[in-house]
């Protein structure tokens, strides 16, 4: 009977000990995913000058320690003068001057399941009758834990 009784002890003291283990072991991502120009030749960078009609061949390398998520371009009128604090170029600018017909374009692109690297490739056309002058080209990407990297570039569009 005490054979039977030790052996429930055990029986019973294993049940707990798996039964109150955590996911501890379960790896969490802590990074952020990463912008990357690293073998390709990265479209826009900074400075670049483009025409009303024409296209922005966007193009570059999106990274993730574990799996990325998605990625965003977001375009936006940079006539105040107002900066993002991810460039380190300086670019010349144009006067100061209120917006009266400027381009906005925010699209989000999907990025397939289980990837960690990814070559982003979009072409953007840029309206004909926008307002031309500065501009700003900015780049989101989320991993699939929801950390994010952002890069801003400084356009002209003439």
């Amino acid at each position: 009977m005490k054979k039977i009784i030790a052996g429930l002890s055990v029986a019973a003291l294993l049940t707990a000990i798996t039964a109150c283990s955590s996911d501890d072991e379960t790896v969490k991502d802590t990074q952020k995913p990463a912008i990357s120009e690293a073998g390709i030749t990265p479209n826009p960078v900074d400075c670049q000058t483009y025409s009303r009609g024409e296209a922005i061949p966007f193009q570059y390398i999106f990274t993730d320690n574990m799996e990325l998520g998605s990625y965003n371009i977001e375009i936006h009128n940079n006539f105040d003068h107002h900066t993002h604090g991810t460039s380190a170029t300086d670019c010349p600018l144009d006067k100061e001057k209120t917006a009266t017909n400027p381009w906005v374009f925010n699209k989000d692109y999907t990025i397939p399941a289980g990837s960690t690297t990814y070559k982003g490739r979009v072409d953007i056309q840029i309206p004909g009758d926008i307002e031309p002058g500065d501009y700003h080209f900015m780049i989101r990407v989320t991993d699939k834990a929801g950390w994010q990297e952002l890069k801003s570039m400084s356009i002209k569009i003439k």
